[in-house]
């Protein structure tokens, strides 16, 4: 069978829209193939809105999820293999869902790089404010 992550993260980012919440993704920034701003990354780790007010073009496939956004005012194309994100939940409450290993999932170490078509280069940046997302346990 094939992974249910993806089918899980598009459920879950429906009903957290739904429910007028906000939706945020914690990503493993260490996994082959994330393409996210590495000076917001934090214990390997980064915190991003998905809301659709915060990005634009978002797509959830069985893949990854990817799409564009802005980070200190500049845009960037982000991608987030599905194994890399590790969880989803809403910004008010907390609820949501965290995903372990998958039985059957492809290794997340196992170098497969996102398509070209999909990525631009992350542009060398100054460094913008500390940003003001955290972990709700």
């Amino acid at each position: 069978m094939t992974p249910s992550r993806p089918y899980l993260m598009r459920g879950l980012y429906e009903w957290i829209l739904d429910n007028d919440c906000t939706p945020y993704v914690l990503v493993d920034a260490n996994i082959v193939g994330v393409q996210v701003p590495e000076e917001h990354i934090k214990n390997g780790q980064i915190v991003l809105n998905i809301s659709p007010g915060a990005v634009r073009d978002i797509v959830i496939d069985n893949d990854a999820m990817h799409f564009n956004a802005r980070f200190g005012g500049v845009p960037q194309n982000i991608y987030v293999p599905t194994l890399a994100i590790l969880a989803i939940y809403a910004r008010e409450n907390g609820q949501g869902m965290v995903f372990g290993h998958e039985a059957g999932a492809p290794d997340p170490n196992e170098p497969t790089p996102p398509p070209k078509e999909r990525l631009r280069a992350v542009k060398d940046t100054k460094p913008a404010s500390r940003p003001s997302l955290t972990v709700v346990k």
